[in-house]
């Protein structure tokens, strides 16, 4: 019974390897499809009338007490009072906390992806205004549009990270809201970029202001504290050389006189 059934099976193994020899696939035709309607399922455009719903409307409203994922509510007005109470309540998720080396070396790397992130937003959204450096210098006030204040400078230093992430939800000034282009992550990996343009500022302006050092095996330069200035000394006086006397004028009348005998005269 064994030796029969495996005959047949030989047999249609051959049968299948005949027919998959001898026919061509012809791949420029589509197979054949059953339930195509599991497949290509009719699609609805979001503002598009549809029957389905009660209210005719593809595009439904949320439950009420639902919250999308990733949206979760800023419960800020767009007014300074409520920037200053963002800036004490809202915390960046990016800085460190704990003292656990390891927790320390994921927030660590977690944060230089954010700084890699920040920088290509910053240079999308930011840089037409701000600058590469943040300065305010960019390519949009060069051509005459009010400039923004600096960003590694003057107040910018002074707000917290939760005001700067108020200001890029609700804007301020002639600066518009970025809240509809960038989402809560962006918004924070924006700020952590600036963070580090304000810092790089500084460490340059600190490097600036040290005194250029001493090549290696050389002491360095005494530095003098400036002093008043010096008043200028007195030249001393200088007698007036006496005149030098002149040679008393010749008498035309003067008669030469013989040296050997004075008393006699030369005629």
């Amino acid at each position: 019974m064994l030796s029969r059934l495996n005959l047949a099976l030989a047999a249609l193994l051959l049968l299948v390897a005949a027919l998959a020899t001898l026919t061509r696939v012809d791949y420029a035709r589509p197979n054949r499809e059953f339930l195509p309607d599991m497949k290509y399922s009719p699609a609805w455009q979001a503002f598009a009338a549809n029957p389905n719903f009660p209210n005719g409307r593809t595009l439904q409203a949320p439950v009420p007490g639902t919250i999308a994922r990733g949206e979760l509510p800023l419960y800020f007005q767009a007014t300074p009072e409520d920037a200053l109470r963002a800036g004490i309540e809202l915390r960046n998720p990016f800085h460190e906390t704990g003292d656990n080396p390891e927790a320390l070396a994921r927030q660590r790397e977690s944060l230089a992806a954010s700084l890699a992130r920040g920088g290509e937003i910053f240079r999308v959204y930011c840089l037409a205004c701000h600058g590469p450096q943040g300065a305010g210098d960019g390519p949009v006030p060069q051509r005459g549009f009010p400039p923004p204040p600096s960003l590694v400078s003057g107040k910018s230093l002074q707000m917290k990270d939760g005001q700067v992430f108020h200001l890029l939800t609700y804007g301020q000034g002639n600066m518009a809201p970025f809240a509809s282009q960038l989402t809560r992550s962006q918004r924070w990996d924006a700020i952590n970029y600036i963070r580090d343009l304000q810092a790089r500022a500084a460490s340059a302006a600190a490097a600036s202001a040290q005194p250029p050092t001493a090549p290696e095996g050389e002491p360095p330069a005494p530095v003098s504290e400036p002093g008043p200035p010096a008043s200028p000394s007195p030249s001393p006086a200088v007698a007036p050389e006496p005149p030098t006397p002149s040679p008393p004028p010749s008498s035309a009348s003067e008669v030469p006189v013989d040296r050997k005998n004075p008393l006699r005269e030369r005629r």
